[in-house]
């Protein structure tokens, strides 16, 4: 088999840590010996064994004189775990294969000039693109400090998230909103504006599939929630609720909810008087949030769009009609069709009636 298709297994590995090691990596590992695959591993959680020891422990005494595929750089210092450079060496693997190398300054480059100097054949890039993308809320988390930003939004063709009286349920159909349950565990966040806490209720959990729940992200400007908000009773204590400074005169409320366990940070106001949107995911990059589903409303959707904050928007179409009713978006702060803002078509895939688009920036 080709370095290409070691890789690829390696990257399917990688994959079934998702949702489970932020914000660290997904990692895949393989130990080919032979031309036979010897011993496997992935990072299974955050702060536990990574890939490549995993690996090499699966593959024992079969390690000397073998070839290992990673799909990231392996690392070359102390964190939560020893060096992997450092049990690649003491294993007797002479060649090892590397997906992508990692973005993290303490680490970028660093181990594979490691391996060389000790003797260790290193090749890199091999289905670089891919590894990347596997880890797009790490790379982008690392590099900039922020929060990889998703946008999805479940509209009718005629572009409505609701109907004239603000009633939202249920646009598309159950395996659309399994998918979308699937994609909140694989998310570190996901974010509400006040309004659709106020008008759904929403528990903003994973109920529809097993995993992981997210932390539960609500902007509240004005700390408008109300205290019988079901988000408050189901796991308080993952819930981040973001108010103005000015908020910090709600001194009873404010008791209230971090006595149900709730985190509340304050954040400064834009010159319209909503949350200043830059800050927030700069609060959230540093809280080691490193992506952010959003499933606001337009207002929370136009705010981020307007910024170009978001990476990726997903769009869920059913096949409905309202005419009348509250639209996608509002103010994009876009004056003409010449200067709309394009989107790039990543996927595109049917669930059930319903039409599910991925867009990138």
């Amino acid at each position: 088999m080709t370095d290409e298709t070691y890789i690829r297994i390696a990257i399917s590995l990688a994959e079934k840590g998702i949702g489970l090691v932020s914000p660290n990596p997904m990692v895949g590992s393989i130990i080919v010996n032979g031309n036979q695959i010897v011993g496997a591993g992935y990072h299974q959680k955050y702060g536990e064994s990574h890939a490549e020891v995993n690996a090499i422990k699966n593959a024992g005494d079969k390690c000397e004189g073998a070839t290992l595929f990673c799909t990231l750089e392996p690392c070359n210092h102390t964190g939560k775990t020893p060096p992997c450079t450092e049990a690649i060496i003491k294993s007797g693997i002479k060649k090892v294969v590397i997906g992508s190398v990692d973005p993290n300054p303490v680490v970028k480059g660093g181990g594979a000039e490691f391996l060389r100097n000790a003797g260790v054949e290193v090749v890199t890039g091999v289905l670089e693109k891919e590894c990347v993308e596997m880890n797009k809320f790490f790379f982008k988390h690392i590099k900039t400090g922020m929060p990889y930003i998703t946008l999805k939004v479940a509209q009718t063709i005629d572009s409505k998230i609701a109907d004239s009286n603000g009633d939202s349920m249920w646009i598309t159909s159950l395996e659309s909103r399994k998918y979308v349950h699937k994609m909140r565990s694989e998310y570190d966040a996901v974010m509400v504006g006040i309004g659709t806490v106020m008008k759904d209720n929403p528990l903003l959990n994973v109920r529809l599939v097993h995993g992981r729940d997210p932390v539960k992200v609500v902007l509240d400007s004005e700390l408008k929630i109300n205290l019988t908000q079901k988000i408050l009773f189901q796991n308080p204590e993952k819930v981040l609720l973001l108010t103005s400074k000015e908020s910090k005169t709600k001194i009873e409320k404010i008791k209230a909810l971090k006595g149900l366990g709730v985190d509340i940070k304050f954040v400064k106001s834009d010159k319209t008087g909503f949350l200043d949107i830059k800050e927030i995911f700069k609060i959230l990059g540093k809280l080691n949030i490193s992506s952010v589903l959003v499933e606001g409303g337009k207002g929370v959707n136009s705010t981020i769009i307007r910024n170009k904050l978001f990476d990726e928007l997903i769009v869920f179409i059913a096949p409905k009609l309202l005419g009348e009713g509250l639209v996608t978006f509002s103010d994009l702060g876009i004056s003409s069709l010449k200067k709309a803002m394009k989107l790039s078509v990543t996927n595109l895939e049917q669930i059930e009636n319903d039409i599910v688009i991925h867009y990138k920036r």
